[in-house]
């Protein structure tokens, strides 16, 4: 676990460019695709270990790295739908074994396969998660995690609903954004007109501007079982665009 500090002064510049979710786009180590119409979420079974993943195509497994012993699959209900499930899969010598399914939010227009600032969509596609961070302390992370009062979200979301404690625990996709660095970090590879700070996070009981949100105990759950020596990737979109 290493545990860093950024300055206040830029995690307060940082975190109101960022807003959790104001596009991105795919780095060399990622990989993105089309959007797709609506689909139906699989509901997998708690402990089981199938060969492949439920729910996803030959495509979407083919961007899975062979590295990557864990999976966290976020099954969006369709192409414009804000309602998604969550479900971390453990690489086994057996196959898959499936974590429980969690309920989630994701951006207020759905999903896209070329997400750009502004858009309220949530980006498809495999994407590598290497840091983590939040307000509170952490919790047990074996991903890198820094803890800062920069971690806030003043206001309301979509629906009305206060955000206050969205961000007490995050997990940075990396999707336009250097790995290795606090989830608060600007650095943006394909420019600003691509977005970034998108993460998993709190789920604050709406809609999001790019992010995946579940419960904060959930977002503790994650945080102490995803192992970067186990490479956890990402894998998200619609139920559709995931069965290609």
């Amino acid at each position: 676990m290493t545990v860093r500090t950024p300055s206040a002064a830029l995690l307060a510049t940082v975190l109101l460019l960022t807003g959790c979710g104001s596009g991105a786009a795919a780095l060399p180590h990622t990989v993105a695709g089309a959007a797709s119409p609506p689909g139906t979420v699989r509901t997998p079974t708690a402990g089981t270990s199938p060969r492949e993943i439920p729910g996803l195509g030959p495509a979407t497994l083919a961007r899975i790295p062979r590295s990557a012993r864990q999976v966290v699959l976020v099954t969006g209900r369709g192409h414009d739908s804000s309602r998604s499930a969550l479900v971390l899969y453990e690489r086994t010598g057996s196959g898959w074994q499936a974590g429980p399914e969690w309920p989630a939010h994701n951006a207020l227009k759905g999903w896209t396969g070329h997400h750009t600032a502004g858009d309220l969509r949530s980006p498809t596609g495999v994407y590598t998660l290497s840091d983590a961070g939040g307000l509170l302390a952490d919790p047990g992370s074996r991903l890198p995690y820094t803890r800062s009062s920069g971690f806030v979200s003043p206001g309301t979301g979509f629906e009305g609903e206060p955000l206050t404690g969205s961000f007490d625990y995050v997990i940075a996709i990396d999707y336009n954004r250097v790995p290795g660095n606090s989830p608060l970090d600007w650095t943006r590879p394909l420019g600003p007109g691509r977005g970034g700070g998108i993460w998993l996070h709190v789920d604050h009981g709406g809609p999001t501007h790019g992010c995946v949100a579940v419960s904060r105990r959930h977002m503790k759950d994650l945080l102490l079982a995803l192992d970067p020596a186990r490479h956890p990737v990402v894998v998200m979109g619609d139920a559709a665009y995931l069965a290609r």
